[in-house]
């Protein structure tokens, strides 16, 4: 993505893969919704799909913690009007990833090791109690349903695809939460991942090697919690949140 300050005086550079103009469709609604009577639904499309190229580019490193960012001039980015723009990224306000400047934009947050150390702390006292709790009272079988989940993950991680990644690996971690029955868990544990996914300043690119490695646990957890091996589920996910800077991790 177009790293296009407040000003948006930047040049444009090539789209990366996954990211740039919204869909021809999408670009319709938007226009259409002006005057259609279903705009509310079209103008929501549009904001989902935003959302989603901005969490990717988030998530790649191509906003850069630190810079500015305009609504009108994302906007141009994606051959939208600002106001979807301006929705997403107070979503991701909500979500730790961005701060308001006013009459400027959006600046993304730096993230420093210290903060991630806290959430991961977090996510450990949240989440392991639960994934020892379910080792012993899920079937073998509803785990096994899980495997499809595991191998979409891995799949995304071998061609080296990080924001792909990120979301296998999010949609596992729902999957495996929510059969605690707990939908309050399954949102707070989600919203705490969200937070610790975005990269540091400076930090470098995850290398597919360290994906293909986060991917892998993905199996191992499903193995060690078919088994009931409580020992090693709890290690398997401090140590997953302990690597939270590749990925959501478990």
């Amino acid at each position: 993505m177009e790293q296009s300050r407040a000003s948006g005086s930047e040049p444009a550079r090539p789209h990366p893969p996954g990211q740039g103009r919204l869909p021809e469709q999408a670009r319709a609604e938007h226009t259409h919704s002006e005057t259609s009577p279903a705009a509310p639904v079209r103008r929501h499309s549009v904001r989902r799909q935003i959302l989603a190229a901005l969490r990717d580019a988030l998530v790649t490193g191509d906003l850069t913690p630190g810079e500015v960012y305009s609504a009108p001039a994302l906007g141009e980015r994606f051959g939208v009007s600002a106001t979807p723009v301006r929705e997403a990224m107070q979503q991701l306000t909500l979500e730790g990833a961005v701060e308001v400047v006013p009459n400027r934009g959006f600046r993304v947050v730096e993230r420093g090791a210290a903060e991630l150390a806290e959430l991961a702390e977090v996510r450990a006292l949240i989440e392991v109690p639960v994934m020892l709790r379910l080792a012993r009272s899920v079937p073998a079988e509803r785990w096994a349903e899980l495997r499809p989940l595991a191998a979409a993950a891995g799949a995304a991680a071998a061609s080296g695809d990080r924001a792909a990644y990120v979301e296998c690996d999010r949609a596992f971690h729902r999957a495996v939460l929510a059969l605690s029955g707990n939908r309050q868990l399954v949102v707070v544990a989600d919203d705490l991942r969200l937070r610790s996914q975005w990269p540091t300043a400076g930090a470098p690119a995850s290398r597919r090697a360290e994906l293909v490695a986060d991917a892998a646990e993905h199996s191992a957890l499903l193995d060690a919690l078919i088994a009931q091996d409580l020992p090693v589920v709890r290690s398997l996910v401090r140590e997953h949140f302990a690597g939270g800077s590749v990925s959501s991790g478990p």
